[in-house]
């Protein structure tokens, strides 16, 4: 089928901005301007048509650097990328794929972290982000990055801030809505989830006066140190933390994949469902760049074999 008829499509905007559509509606947008410290998702809709993430913390101003869903890191060769207040950027240098079909829509790009000193970057992570529509307007959303170091090696330190960071919608928080934190462990809020391994976590909550809806991120079993701990809290976000034991040291010649996971799913949490998903999202194979062999034309996305 081709393109212009495709179900799922991005669609690129104004403003450094690109909108993942299924059947002409929206359901997630990127944001890469360079007046913001590095690029994030805003929003990312719910089956009600709800955003279930939000840009800030619902009551602390300090906390503006929490844009809806981000990736970032406190320790990057010592380096601060998860602050608003430091010289620290991540900025996009390119797109490389749009991809449009019946079944997903996906974006692939190129970011560079810049330590905002030197004019080379620390590292450039090229990440991808397929949306599959799923029943009843749910929606998943896959995100893969490699990180590939500038230098010989490079040092994530120790940190429970990065790499993937989800702020949910005010409503959805345990604290200022009427939400639950709950993980793949049977685990249930802040305290029994905070830096324990869980294959998955989930935030679910009143969206809407009559819906309830949430988000479960998946944490793939190929990254390191699966199932890793996880940083959340009670006033509404969530963040799997590779790095909260120990740091990570990457090398130019076997660059750090990371796979996750995030769906927005109808009504409470489904412990057997996400279970489902998790099992299916772990035998999917990775995502690749195919390069064009014919000039002026564009890349290819695919699963590797």
């Amino acid at each position: 089928m081709p393109n212009e008829f495709a179900r799922c499509t991005i669609v690129p905007q104004a403003e450094y901005q690109v909108a993942f559509t299924v059947d002409g509606a929206e359901r997630l947008r990127w944001h890469y301007g360079s007046q913001y410290p590095r690029p994030f998702f805003f929003p990312f809709i719910g089956p009600s048509r709800e955003p279930l993430t939000r840009m800030g913390h619902p009551g602390a101003p300090d906390h503006d650097h929490h844009r809806s869903i981000w990736f970032a890191h406190e320790k990057v060769n010592g380096v601060n990328f998860w602050s608003d207040r430091t010289a620290a950027r991540i900025q996009q240098k390119e797109w490389l794929v749009y991809h449009d079909s019946i079944a997903e829509c996906a974006m692939a790009v190129k970011l560079g972290w810049f330590d905002g000193h030197d004019p080379k970057e620390l590292m450039e992570q090229e990440f991808i982000a397929m949306l599959r529509p799923g029943i009843d307007g749910e929606s998943f959303l896959e995100l893969q990055s490699t990180f590939r170091p500038t230098a010989e090696t490079l040092e994530l330190g120790k940190t429970n801030f990065g790499f993937l960071a989800v702020r949910v919608a005010k409503s959805l928080s345990v604290f200022f809505g009427g939400g639950i934190l709950t993980n793949s462990e049977g685990a249930i809020g802040e305290s029994a989830i905070f830096g324990k391994p869980a294959k998955w976590v989930d935030y679910s909550g009143p969206i809407s006066k009559l819906n309830t809806e949430g988000i479960t991120y998946f944490d793939h079993p190929t990254n390191p140190r699966h199932p890793n701990g996880w940083h959340v809290r009670e006033d509404g976000w969530m963040g799997c933390s590779p790095c909260m034991s120990d740091a990570i040291v990457i090398k130019r010649a076997s660059p750090l994949v990371l796979r996750y996971q995030l769906h927005a799913h109808r009504g409470p949490v489904n412990s057997e469902r996400a279970n489902a998903v998790m099992l299916e999202f772990a035998q999917r194979k990775p995502l690749q760049i195919v390069r064009p062999k014919v000039k002026h034309t564009a890349w290819i996305l695919e699963r590797t074999v």
